[in-house]
Formats: structure tokens, sequence, C-alpha cells
């Protein structure tokens, strides 16, 4: 069971990174929690995979700083009637 947590967490870093990927959209491709991603990153794969950590950290962290961008967006979109981005 070890190893597969451990295949899963350089799993979701990798499609974190190729995709630019936010905690939510790698849950849902995953069908796991969004609690689980950040499990998964923040504390296992930090453990034992000190370089795909830090490059799958800096994309949470751009993803971070952009969230309320994409949140007023999201907003502007919902009382225009518009469709949402999946």
């Amino acid at each position: 069971m070890k190893g597969n947590i451990e295949e899963r967490a350089c799993r979701l870093a990798l499609y974190i990174i190729e995709n630019k990927a936010t905690v939510r959209a790698a849950a849902q491709r995953f069908g796991i929690s969004k609690s689980t991603v950040h499990k998964d990153i923040q504390d296992r794969l930090s453990a034992f995979n000190r370089p795909l950590y830090l490059q799958v950290k800096a994309v949470l962290d751009e993803n971070k700083a952009q969230r309320h961008i994409r949140g007023g967006i999201a907003t502007r979109r919902k009382y225009k009637g518009e469709d949402a981005i999946s």
C-alpha cells in the first residue's frame, strides 16, 4: 500500500505540473478529495521526492495567487448567464 500511495503522489504531481492544474481539477481527475491531494503533495511527496515537490509547489503557489481573479471571472459569468468554465 505504501508504494501505491507514493506512486499516486508522483502521478498527481506530474499531472499538476504538466497541466498547470488546480488542486480541485487534480482531485476530480483522480477521483479523490482535495484533502487527499493536499496530503499527498504536502506531506508524502515532500518527504520522499523533494525536487518534484518543489516543482509542483511552484505551480500550486501560482494558482493560489491567481484564484481571486478566477473567482471574479466565474462570478461575472454567473451573473451574465454564461456557462461556467469546466
